[in-house]
């Protein structure tokens, strides 16, 4: 029992010691591009005035929409299109070759 404690304590430990918080989200903090990463002109008023002026072309463009092509191929319905297609054909190779065979029951088909 304390040994199980003990190696989830250092496990947790080791694990711990290679979680870095994420600084995805604060790129473009305008530094100097050096130390912490952010572009030298993206300072905050920068990204605000750029999200503002995105907001502004999408009120502008309303019949543009989201940009998301839904049924090209390369879109949401066309993707799921292929992959309905390509996994459907192989999840139906599996079954059909399921039913013959060295191990298939006889007499049920």
């Amino acid at each position: 029992m304390n040994k199980s404690i003990l190696l989830g304590a250092l496990f947790a430990a080791v694990f711990s010691m290679g979680v870095t918080p994420a600084f995805a989200q604060y790129m473009g903090s305008g530094g100097d591009g050096s130390q912490d990463g952010g572009h030298p002109s993206m300072s905050l008023e920068n990204t605000l005035q750029l999200a503002a002026d995105k907001v502004k072309y999408a009120s502008d463009n309303p019949a543009a929409g989201s940009g998301t092509p839904y049924l090209a191929a390369d879109g949401v319905l066309g993707a799921s299109a292929i992959a309905a297609a390509i996994f459907g054909g192989i999840a139906g190779a599996f079954f059909f070759r399921g039913r013959t065979g060295k191990y298939a029951a006889q007499g049920r088909g």
